[in-house]
């Protein structure tokens, strides 16, 4: 009993030891855990009291950027808004300024307006003084001469119409002139192109070719045993071949340029190969013939090509191509055409026609002059045939034919293409001078002011388009000079004829010269 009396004890002491421990336990945790929530509270007040016044001082910081940057705008704003008033006021005093000026302007105008009306009644007045002083005047002259104011009238009259009538009969003498001028040239111009078209015994420079040789051997297999390479040789291309004492040189004779051009490339093609007897003759020429006529084909394809036009018959290709080997006056006839064809694009363009049609007209307004057979007829008139037998418009017809006057001209385009084609060949260089008569031109130039008294020496410069006489300073004087440079001109108009107008210029100079020594 005892034992289990002291086993319930101890449990009971044991119960009531862990009972007091777990109290005793309980009690000191509870003050530990209070003693720390309040060290955390107090750590957890002094961090919140530090961040609170980081944000604080934060806030205070930005406050004052703000303020800063505020005040740094409203002072950008005040100083443009100072600037702006500045200008306004500037561009017041400027105005008032110019207000000002206006008014002072306005008062000179008034005064001047006054001026001028003062001006315009004095001039009223004076205006009416010479009235009254010419009918005084007038009445004086009628008095002094016994003539009426009308007889007076008439008798000046008489006099400007003699005057006139001088003055006419040197205009006509002008036109007449001018007339044989244009006369001659055009004979000149109708000789060369008929010896170009029409055989003639008479041989000239057009119709002639100098085939260079390397020596005078050769001349003699060119003439072959009794002359039979020769024979044959003019026999194929239809072209006299002179042999003569001229040395190294063979001229070749004809009035067809295409026939001399064959002959000459013939000539030169069988001396090259060394073979000339007449089978070879005869092949040699037949290939040259070919080889022209594709040549010939091949510039006209190129011609129309680079004037752009279009659509051309193969027979008026082939007669442009034609032109190469025809020539007036030393001007190529395909260059004459091409630079008439051009100017007609240019003036048709800048009177609003057709450009590639008037270029068209003045491509084709001379193969007149290259037909392969030779009608009686005007260049101009066969051109217009061979346009309308191949389908040409009729206004490129009508230009062709009436570019010298020979039918009446129905379109624009006619005067155009007569127009560029008398300015292509009135262009300087485009066409040749005889040099014999150029020369005698300019003697004779001289020689008229040269029988003037007076005079020392004379010069025709510029191509005879300005004379310079040089008299002396001791025997002319001013008026002598002036008088002699009149008297000249009117000399030199009706004794001479010239292309345009002379000037003519009289020097007279003192020279005063000395010597230091």
């Amino acid at each position: 009993m005892e034992l289990i009396t002291m086993e319930y004890i101890t449990i009971i002491i044991a119960v009531v030891a862990l009972a007091v421990g777990y109290i005793l336990a309980n009690t000191i945790i509870k003050k530990q855990a209070n003693s720390n929530s309040k060290k955390i509270i107090a750590e957890a007040k002094g961090a919140a009291d530090v961040l609170r016044k980081d944000k604080v001082i934060q806030a205070k910081e930005e406050i004052l950027q703000l303020k800063s940057k505020h005040e740094s705008w409203s002072n950008g704003k005040s100083k443009e808004i100072q600037r702006s008033e500045n200008r306004i006021n500037q561009k017041e005093n400027t105005l008032n300024q110019k207000f000002e000026d206006l008014k002072k302007k306005q008062r000179e105008l008034s005064q001047k307006n006054e001026h001028y009306e003062d001006s315009l009644r004095r001039l009223d007045k004076k205006e009416k003084d010479l009235e009254k002083s010419h009918r005084q005047q007038v009445e004086q002259l009628e008095v002094i001469s016994n003539l009426s104011a009308e007889d007076a009238k008439k008798q000046l009259i008489e006099v400007i119409k003699n005057e006139a009538k001088t003055d006419a009969i040197a205009y006509v003498n002008d036109i007449l002139e001018e007339a044989k001028a244009n006369a001659n040239i055009e004979a000149k111009k109708i000789v060369v192109e008929t010896i170009q078209r029409t055989a003639t015994e008479h041989a000239i420079e057009n119709a002639v070719s100098i085939f260079h040789i390397e020596s005078d051997e050769i001349k003699g297999r060119i003439i072959g045993r009794e002359g039979r390479n020769i024979r044959a040789l003019e026999a194929a291309t239809g072209i006299e071949i002179i042999v003569d004492d001229t040395p190294e040189a063979i001229i070749l004779s004809g009035f067809d340029p295409v026939r001399r051009e064959i002959a000459r490339l013939s000539l030169h093609k069988l001396v090259t190969d060394g073979r000339i007897h007449p089978a070879r003759i005869e092949e040699i020429v037949a290939k040259t013939k070919k080889q022209i006529e594709q040549e010939i084909v091949d510039i006209g394809k190129r011609t129309i090509i680079d004037l752009g036009i279009h659509g051309m018959h193969h027979e008026l290709l082939r007669m442009v191509g034609r032109m190469k080997y025809r020539s007036s006056y030393g001007q190529n006839l395909l260059q004459h055409s091409r630079e008439v064809a051009n100017l007609c694009a240019t003036m048709a363009s800048e009177l609003g026609l057709n450009p590639k049609l008037a270029k068209r007209a003045g491509l084709l307004h001379d193969i007149g002059k290259v037909p392969d057979n030779e009608p009686e007829l005007p260049h101009a008139l066969l051109g217009m045939k061979l346009a309308e037998k191949f389908k040409e418009k009729p206004e490129v017809c009508n230009a062709i034919g009436s570019h010298h006057d020979e039918v009446e001209m129905t379109s624009l385009f006619a005067p155009i293409v007569q127009v560029c084609d008398a300015i292509s060949g009135a262009r300087p260089g485009a066409r040749r001078e005889v040099a014999e008569s150029y020369i005698n031109r300019l003697k004779e130039l001289e020689g008229h002011a040269l029988n003037f008294p007076g005079v020392v020496k004379t010069y025709a410069i510029q191509a005879g388009r300005e004379l310079r006489v040089i008299v002396g300073a001791d025997q002319i004087d001013d008026e002598q000079a002036n008088k002699i440079s009149f008297e000249l001109s009117k000399k030199i108009q009706e004794e001479m004829t010239y292309p345009g107008q002379i000037k003519i210029t009289v020097i007279r100079e003192t020279r005063a010269i000395a010597y230091a020594k």
